[in-house]
């Protein structure tokens, strides 16, 4: 109808491209096209038996009148975030209180619970470039200005306490917030435990809020396992930590994740989630509970991801890719192909423009 139309705020806000290319991926599918799926960051196997089989009892329960799998309280039901909890002191031997532990609908909602939670219009947050799309596209659709820090191959692609100062040498104006990820999407590297703990260091001083993007944890190949910001000193008051069953646990389309919060962000985050999500998806929560008892069965996923992993490494320079990311963890190889982006003879195409020739 003329004169209706999308907000400005909302026209503003691109694609998640790699969406895109599924929705491309899925159009080819409908006619019988055969499609590799290589698009989207999700295990190739299901959720592991116990969750399945915990999700069954649910709805056995439920049609015997025992539950009605309706709503629960916003921050998740306490067998869920009770266990949550206790997953950081047999992981990390961290102490999380239960109250701290927020149950969200995947990692994407507790994105922006607590983007909205911290943040303002006007404030800058930092993030790295290369990273994770979504956190840009969140950010900016809620009026907070991104600050990129640029990283490559001499800083593992992760941020460093140095770029960060001379991102502010460049513009003083003070940071509100860093986002980083260990294990990382889109580069799969892995910070340090001395470099994790420097850059949390470095925004307590200077009272900038650390969010710690932990959903490929566990999915890991080096000898030392990926730290959690919550180790840090300190971490409790200023950290927040968002991580998901999607990656590890192999539960993407469930739904489900969790996210630690600082006592200054837990009733501002509750009141949203209650506004914004209600709950995460009940049968999702219950069959949630069952995935940390799985990990002989998850850790072989992992062992094929370290197998695959391996071939591609070998594989990839021989085949003319040269220049790739270290690739602790997650199940991301970052490449340069930059030497194959001329297309008619023009250079500095991005990919996504190139998927149309090879259609």
């Amino acid at each position: 109808m003329e004169g209706l139309h999308a907000s400005l705020r909302a026209s503003q806000v691109p694609a998640f491209r790699v969406m895109e290319v599924m929705k491309a991926a899925h159009e080819r599918e409908r006619v019988g096209g055969k499609v590799l799926h290589m698009e989207v960051g999700q295990p190739s196997v299901g959720a592991p038996a116990a969750v399945l089989d915990a999700a069954r009892a649910s709805l056995d329960a439920c049609g015997r009148g025992e539950t009605t799998l309706g709503y629960t309280v916003a921050d998740g039901t306490d067998a869920l975030r009770r266990r949550i909890a206790q997953h950081y002191a047999d992981r990390y031997s961290v102490d999380v209180d239960e109250d701290a532990v927020m149950v969200t609908t995947g990692s994407s909602a507790a994105f922006v619970l607590g983007f909205i939670a911290a943040f303002g219009p006007g404030d800058r947050v930092a993030i790295a470039t290369p990273g994770y799309p979504c956190y840009r596209n969140i950010l900016e659709a809620l009026g907070v200005e991104v600050v990129s820090i640029p990283v490559d191959a001499a800083t593992n692609f992760q941020p460093t306490t140095g770029l960060l100062d001379e991102a502010l040498k460049k513009d003083p104006r003070p940071l509100k917030g860093l986002i980083i990820a260990s294990p990382s999407n889109p580069t799969g590297t892995v910070l340090k435990t001395s470099e994790l703990f420097a850059l949390h260091a470095w925004c307590k001083e200077r009272a900038v809020w650390f969010v710690s993007d932990e959903i490929y944890h566990q999915i890991e190949y080096g000898e030392e396992r990926a730290t959690s910001a919550l180790e840090s000193p300190g971490a409790a008051e200023s950290v927040l930590v968002i991580n998901s069953f999607s990656k590890y646990h192999c539960m993407t389309g469930w739904r489900i994740g969790w996210c630690v919060v600082p006592p200054a962000l837990r009733g501002a985050m509750r009141a949203l989630q209650q506004n914004l999500f209600i709950n995460a998806p009940t049968i999702a929560q219950h069959a949630a509970l069952a995935a940390f008892d799985c990990d002989d069965e998850l850790g072989k996923h992992v062992d094929r991801y370290r197998e695959n992993r391996a071939i591609l490494l070998e594989g990839l320079p021989r085949a003319g890719f040269t220049q790739l990311s270290s690739a602790g963890g997650a199940y991301y190889i970052y490449a340069d192909v930059t030497h194959l982006t001329e297309v008619r003879g023009r250079t500095g195409y991005p990919l996504w423009e190139l998927v149309k020739y090879f259609r």
